[in-house]
Formats: structure tokens, C-alpha cells, sequence
């Protein structure tokens, strides 16, 4: 049987991990991390490595530096289920974009795929896409989206598709007086 200590602990090393690795998903530091969360970088740190448990004020500011809720770090993301359905399809955002994301595949360590689907509000401003995949494609459903591909603009209408190495600086665009929705596909993951 656990101890309610042992849980603490395992709760607190799992909230850390999902703090840490989705802060170098984002190419963030402790630094500029804590200091957008409100909190000293030595803490940060601590709650990182499973050594200190935050607050639900703490654990918000950080969720809201990473840009977002704090379920993304305290559902349970262990089910390794095949299918998704779509009425739990939720989406979020990031801090800075108002691209809303919804994850088409099921999170797990051995994944090295991630589908989302995206949103992007009509007269999207170019963003730089920063992610930690190595390849990624794209399917505009609907729409219209420009994707910038090391400076060159290619206009992409529903039914078209994209397929790019992440290292090559690139950027999602919409232009278009409605809302784009795409599927975006890469590999290992989006951050």
C-alpha cells in the first residue's frame, strides 16, 4: 500500500517532469520562466527535480508563463488509449498567439508523432513556429493559410498540404478574412 507521503512525492516528481519538459519544449529558461511565474529560479528549480510541491497560486503563474492551464500539468496523461473521440477534443492557446491547438493524438513517452489541430483567427499576424520536431506537415481543412518557408510565401487553400524540415525558419500566416483550421503533424513534437 502507498503512504500518503510516497503519493505527495510521486504527485510532486510528476507535476515537476511535466513542468520541465514543457519548458524546453518552449526553449525557455529557469530564469525567464520563474521570472514570468513570479517566483525565485532556485524554486523553480526545486519543484522542476520533484523537491518542492507549488501552490495552486504558484503552479497557476507557472502554467501561465508556459502559456497553459494548469490541468496540462495534474490530468493523468498515462492513458496510452488508441483512439481519441472527438467530444473531448480541447483546445488551447500559448501566451502571445491567438492559435488555438487541440491535440489529435494521445500523449506518452515512447510517442515520437503529435498531430494538432489548429485554429488560426482571421488576419493572424506572422508568428516564428518554434517547435522541437525535426519534420512537419500540413493539411488545411479550410481556409487559407500562408506558410513562409525561409523567406519564400506559398498561399495554401483547403485540400492543399506542406511537408518541411523544422529547421528551415517558417512561419503560419492567415490573411484571410475567416478563421483557418489545419492539421499539423510532426515529428518527434510540436514543443
Amino acid at each position: 500500500m502507498v503512504s500518503p507521503l510516497d503519493n505527495k512525492a510521486v504527485v510532486a516528481a510528476t507535476i515537476g517532469s511535466r513542468i520541465r519538459a514543457l519548458r524546453q519544449r518552449l526553449r525557455r529558461t529557469l530564469q525567464e520562466t520563474a521570472t514570468m511565474a513570479g517566483i525565485s529560479k532556485p524554486f523553480l528549480s526545486q519543484v522542476e527535480r520533484g523537491h518542492a510541491t507549488p501552490s495552486i497560486a504558484t503552479l497557476s503563474g507557472i502554467a501561465r508563463a508556459l502559456g497553459v492551464t494548469v490541468q496540462y500539468f495534474v490530468e493523468n496523461q498515462d492513458k496510452a488509449q488508441a483512439v481519441s473521440r472527438s467530444e473531448n477534443l480541447k483546445f488551447f492557446g500559448f501566451a502571445g498567439s491567438a492559435n488555438q491547438f487541440g491535440r489529435l493524438t494521445n500523449s506518452g513517452a515512447n510517442r515520437l508523432l503529435e498531430a494538432h489541430l489548429v485554429r488560426m483567427p482571421a488576419g493572424e499576424a506572422a508568428s516564428e513556429v518554434a517547435t522541437s520536431a525535426v519534420e512537419e506537415f500540413m493539411y488545411v481543412m479550410s481556409g487559407e493559410v500562408q506558410l513562409k518557408l525561409e523567406g519564400t510565401t506559398f498561399v495554401l487553400q483547403a485540400g492543399d498540404t506542406a511537408h518541411y524540415e523544422s529547421s528551415v525558419p517558417h512561419e503560419w500566416v492567415n490573411t484571410a478574412d475567416e478563421e483557418s483550421v489545419f492539421v499539423w503533424v510532426g515529428t518527434p513534437k510540436l514543443f
